[in-house]
């Protein structure tokens, strides 16, 4: 019973808990909704590139984005925002005289971001059928213009859940930037709870921050659910109540 006291006591300490969650929604939860949403917006950007170099024609951008997509999709997290964060970071900071890391842990981000992002928008264009680009050139539609409004936007709806799934892995990625030694108002979720839990010996704070983690993934994995469900079965027909109809038949 002592041993499971101890437990209770060093991860389940409702008081450390209540102490640290102002801290944790007021400064931490924004700070990591912007690094996720920042990152996931630049990243669409820069993974849509990608995914038109690797469809490209030409096997020159196809080989960049190639090599991009498998240097940061096989690198760690970790090993991508310390190289980008602390070794990036003098020259960042003597060109912009910017002495916060935060934009840095966004650029790392963003990088790895845009390599998983770009080989989901490739797959979902690559599966919009090839009679879509055949219709649309016969339409007098040159190839730039069938890609941008015929098969990208198709290409697009189909992976939508696969980019939800995505914002969900940047979420908890953004937890690794405690890394680059944010300044106090830049702290994320997990960092602030990291302090806590070093400053009071306690690992309660840890748990408060899991459980907002929790309630910030556990949502969007049931939106994932709904849109995917969504995709596959379409909007459901409407049915006219049975008075409705029978007013109708009435006639005038």
């Amino acid at each position: 019973m002592d041993t499971l006291q101890q437990f209770l006591d060093t991860f389940f300490d409702w008081q450390a808990m209540g102490q640290v969650l102002p801290t944790m929604l007021t400064v931490g939860l924004t700070n990591t909704l912007i690094l996720a949403a920042s990152s996931a917006i630049l990243g669409s950007i820069l993974g849509l590139v990608l995914a038109v170099m690797g469809i490209s024609r030409n096997p020159v951008p196809r080989w960049i984005a190639r090599i991009y997509t498998d240097v940061f999709r096989g690198l760690p997290a970790i090993l991508v925002i310390v190289v980008i964060g602390i070794g990036l970071g003098p020259i960042f900071r003597h060109l912009t005289g910017v002495t916060s890391p935060f934009p840095m842990g966004v650029l790392a981000l963003t990088l790895m971001a845009a390599a998983y992002i770009g080989e989901i928008f490739r797959s979902g264009i690559q599966s919009v059928d090839k009679g879509q680009l055949e219709a649309s050139r016969a339409l007098g539609f040159s190839y730039g213009h069938s890609m941008t409004l015929v098969v990208i936007p198709q290409g697009i709806r189909r992976v939508l859940p696969a980019l939800v799934n995505q914002l969900i892995a940047l979420i908890k990625d953004s937890s690794l930037v405690y890394m680059l030694g944010l300044m106090s108002g830049e702290r994320e979720i997990y960092r602030i709870g990291n302090d806590a839990a070093a400053n009071t010996g306690n690992l309660s704070p840890l748990i408060a921050a899991g459980l907002l983690y929790l309630c910030l993934t556990v949502p969007l994995t049931h939106l994932v659910n709904y849109i995917d469900n969504r995709l596959r079965t379409g909007r459901p027909e409407r049915v006219e109540p049975d008075e409705a109809a029978a007013v109708v038949g009435k006639g005038a």
